[in-house]
């Protein structure tokens, strides 16, 4: 436990000081870890910086205002990540902010998924079954 604590605050420093850096020079006031979209908040209507601030641009579009990303929206940002961190074709600097956005974005929280009409009819039918039970 106290490793974990050892190691992760002087992550955090480390992860916090580019966060500050750019939050500084942003009238925005968005705390951005990479181009113009990755991160909470984004610079819109500016255009992606490279593939990794496109990625993270979609994920924003799918992303509610104050809510959260669906499952599906944090998954898509999760593997176009990945690849993204794996492409030997980009800086070894994006490819390891693409790596640090992929494990991110797997442990995002996430909204609910809409519900099917499949889904809304079983559980209609469930009801009248439990219902009819007792």
């Amino acid at each position: 436990m106290n490793f974990k604590l050892a190691f992760s605050l002087p992550l955090l420093a480390v992860l916090a000081a580019p966060v500050s850096a750019q939050a500084a020079g942003r009238p925005s006031g968005a705390a951005l870890i990479h181009g113009n979209y990755c991160g909470p908040g984004n610079n819109a209507p500016a255009a992606p910086v490279d593939a990794l601030d496109a990625a993270c641009a979609r994920h924003d579009a799918c992303t509610p205002d104050g809510g959260l990303a669906t499952k599906a929206c944090n998954l898509r940002l999760q593997k176009e990540a990945d690849a993204i961190s794996r492409d030997p074709r980009q800086s070894d600097e994006l490819r390891a902010m693409a790596g640090l956005v992929s494990a991110g974005a797997s442990m995002m929280m996430s909204a609910r998924e809409p519900a099917t009409e499949t889904e809304v009819a079983r559980s209609q039918g469930g009801k009248a079954w439990a219902a009819y039970t007792r």
